[in-house]
């Protein structure tokens, strides 16, 4: 079996991996430069922009056996798209069309979208399915609503099938990075851990809490932390299982089905910072400042769909993220 993976960034090289130790070569397009020196096990690896679809062309002529694609390449950050907000429509929406739109003229028809948990809307206890309501409060959330709606137009029109996986808030680094043969140049996100790990190294003077005043049971926002490990596996699960999890999903899921991939634990900022100096043996400083333009108080994954179509469940906790990403800490 042979995937193309668009995206090799702190999601992608992960997905690369989880694939390769299940026997899955990848074909990898990356358009950051210095990415086309990687060297990933069963990966062929090409800086191209998703954007230059004659060059998207000629590498699936390369490689005509590609039936499926895991569409990852994003403009990420929800700070970041109120402020630039037009980058994040160019990417996330027009560019990503103009690519899928060549992928259904190449006769290719499977997609594994990597969507946002940042869709939905506020709900009563803060436990979102998939049937929730949907309420995107960023541009960047907006841009994958848009998107995802645009995918379901797709399958419904041209015989394609998709199934989005909702991801929540990856944190951690690949739970096997230790073994890996070729040691890569880090790439980590911009996380809750990555922030936290920057004020226990030094680099910031305190980690700022954005809101104690939500209506949460310590006044932090709620979310769902996964170790990025347990969400590339269900990349690979969505893959090996893709024909089978739209029978298992139910007679109304016919092309279009999306998953939440998330922890389906519910965990409040100021008990993240706890578990922090369980872990680590060191409190971090805080500041408290203003909520953010687009947050929310907080959501977490309803993860049996998952779980029923396409045979995954997370394997590890918040803890062992900050135990794989502090192993590595100079």
């Amino acid at each position: 079996m042979k995937v193309l993976l668009t995206g090799c960034g702190f999601i992608g090289r992960s997905i690369v991996y989880a694939l390769a130790d299940n026997g899955i070569e990848t074909v990898v397009l990356d358009s950051v430069k210095g990415t086309e020196n990687l060297s990933l096990p069963l990966c062929s690896f090409y800086r191209c922009d998703i954007t230059d679809l004659e060059s998207v062309s000629r590498i699936l002529d390369k490689h005509s056996d590609i039936e499926t694609v895991i569409h990852s390449a994003m403009v990420s950050a929800v700070a970041n798209s109120v402020k630039e907000p037009y980058e994040f429509y160019l990417q996330n929406v027009s560019g990503a069309l103009s690519f899928v739109s060549l992928l259904k003229d190449r006769g290719i028809k499977k997609i594994i979208f990597a969507s946002s948990a940042s869709v939905y809307d506020d709900v009563p206890g803060f436990m979102v399915t998939e049937r929730s309501p949907m309420k995107p409060r960023s541009p960047f959330g907006r841009s994958k609503y848009i998107f995802e709606m645009m995918l379901r137009d797709f399958c419904n029109a041209y015989d394609m099938k998709c199934i989005a996986l909702r991801n929540f808030n990856p944190i951690g680094i690949d739970h096997y990075y230790g073994t890996r043969e070729n040691q890569l140049p880090l790439r980590t996100g911009s996380n809750i851990l990555e922030k936290i790990i920057k004020v226990y190294t030094g680099e910031e003077k305190a980690f700022i809490i954005n809101g104690d005043d939500w209506e949460t049971r310590d006044g932090t926002c709620i979310r769902d932390y996964i170790h990025i490990t347990d969400l590339a596996m269900a990349n690979v699960k969505a893959l090996i299982n893709f024909d089978s999890a739209f029978k298992k999903a139910g007679p109304e899921y016919t092309n279009y089905l999306s998953l939440n991939i998330g922890s389906g634990i519910d965990v409040t900022v100021k008990e993240f910072l706890i578990a922090f100096r369980n872990i680590a043996g060191e409190k971090i400083a805080t500041t408290v400042g203003p909520r953010r333009i687009g947050d929310i108080g907080g959501s977490y994954a309803n993860i049996q769909l998952a779980e029923k179509t396409i045979d995954w469940k997370p394997q590890f906790r918040v803890e062992d993220a900050i135990i794989d990403r502090l192993s590595i800490v100079e």
